[in-house]
């Protein structure tokens, strides 16, 4: 591990004012703050195995928040309030609230390429983060600091509203129009074994009608069933009006 500058304690200390912890160990800070390719180039440990970990306490504090606060809610409905606070979408947006990129020690390159912006980045920090309090200071504090950053998003998310998704819309749109159901495929998977990224299509009638990536099966459904609602739109000689009203409605009720 690099030894730490008094400039990079300093940004250190700044970040941990706003995570509201104080961390005994400022090396495992550092190290969730380090992405993989400085730490290639530096040949030090990088924040992928701590976004490991965090992923998993993510999921489990989570999961334990809202199956106390929704008893009325039934495994289906959890599970989806589950999947929208956990991804990629709701954890850059909590990310870019910390300027995490501004912390994060990445190559040249990938800095130069928006690396301090990239929603991936941002979403895997935060995770890093997670893991990283873990070891710290135990579940405790690191589910006291998740559930801190995610709170407005998990009562954002559990509004009857927020259920709906893009599938539904676009199967009840197929329905109507007398076409078969929409038929969804995984193309490829890409990314390492705990970080898969799933690349998902959608046809109907044969024909690709959108192509959706997402960090499971579920999401890259939603995003394929996204842009084949928006080729529908396209497709219309006359786009029935409010048609394009729907999809944006649809779309910031689950956070695409």
């Amino acid at each position: 591990m690099e030894q730490i500058s008094p400039q990079r304690e300093k940004e250190l200390l700044d970040l941990e004012t706003k995570l509201a912890t104080s961390f005994s160990n400022k090396n495992i800070l550092n190290q969730s703050l380090t992405h993989s390719s400085y730490g290639h180039e530096k040949q030090i440990p990088d924040n992928e195995r701590l976004e490991f970990l965090g992923d998993a306490i993510l999921k489990l504090v989570i999961s334990e928040y809202i199956f106390h606060k929704f008893p009325e809610k039934a495994e289906g409905d959890l599970t989806k309030i589950r999947a929208v606070v956990i991804s990629d979408d709701t954890l850059a947006k909590v990310g870019g609230r910390l300027l995490l990129g501004s912390y994060l020690l990445m190559s040249e390159n990938e800095r130069k390429t928006g690396g301090v912006r990239r929603k991936s980045n941002l979403a895997n920090t935060f995770e890093a983060l997670i893991g990283a309090v873990f070891i710290d200071a135990g579940l405790g504090k690191s589910r006291e600091m998740i559930i801190s950053f995610l709170a407005e998003a998990i009562e954002k998310f559990s509004r009857a509203g927020y259920i709906s998704d893009f599938k539904s819309a676009l199967q009840e749109y197929a329905q109507k129009k007398k076409w078969e159901l929409p038929r969804y495929n995984v193309v490829k998977e890409t990314g390492l074994k705990h970080r898969r990224v799933f690349w998902v299509e959608v046809k109907i009638r044969g024909r690709r009608y959108g192509l959706g990536r997402g960090r499971n099966k579920k999401e890259a459904e939603q995003r394929a069933a996204m842009q084949g609602l928006r080729r529908v739109q396209k497709e219309k000689k006359k786009p029935r009006p409010g048609i394009g009203k729907f999809i944006s409605s649809v779309r910031k009720k689950i956070n695409l």
